[in-house]
């Protein structure tokens, strides 16, 4: 695996090394010991997650308060999305500022988003099967939001508004500067 640090500290694109052959490919996707050597942490995976999507929906921007806050390993299974990590910790430099990575089936690159972030993504492809591991468990008491179109954070979702598929959940998160943080 190779570990490539995004403009968020701790926030890491991960690119599997692929064996190829006439039979197809193999790719090692997680192995916990060169995992946490590559992010310089020490993080144990407790849950994983998979979602479906169609295209256009929109899933964000989510994330878990205090104790129950959540580090997140996400790769794509089938298809194509737009991921986007956004830097919660307000006492970073970083803070309120956010990467988005093409995350494909075709690519097979992972984010890892540290605690102390919003996460969320767009499907641009038809359908998409999203997968991730979570190093805490969910809390319906410790989730919070931010609403996907925020002007402060001026995400491109790459997704054209009229196509644009958003839970009623998440259409009446908070802005950024009105958010639970």
């Amino acid at each position: 695996m190779n570990f490539k640090e995004t403009k968020l500290k701790g926030c890491f694109i991960i690119e599997p090394v692929l064996f190829t052959d006439d039979r197809g490919y193999f790719f090692e996707s997680f192995n916990k010991d060169r995992f946490n050597i590559g992010i310089g942490a020490n993080v144990d995976f407790v849950q994983d997650n998979q979602s479906y999507s169609q295209k256009g929906v929109i899933r964000a921007i989510h994330y878990q308060l205090g104790e129950h806050a959540q580090a997140k390993l996400v790769r794509v299974l089938k298809g194509t999305v737009i991921d986007v990590a956004v830097d919660l910790r307000k006492n970073s430099s970083t803070y309120g500022e956010h990467v988005a990575v093409e995350l494909s089936a075709e690519n097979k690159k992972q984010l890892f988003i540290p605690r102390g972030f919003g996460h969320g993504f767009s499907v641009v492809s038809d359908t998409a099967e999203f997968f991730y591991k979570c190093d805490n468990y969910y809390n319906k008491e410790s989730e919070g939001g931010i609403i996907y179109n925020d002007a402060s954070l001026a995400i491109d979702w790459k997704i054209d508004s009229d196509e644009v598929r958003v839970s009623d959940k998440d259409l009446i998160l908070p802005t950024l500067n009105d958010a639970r943080l």
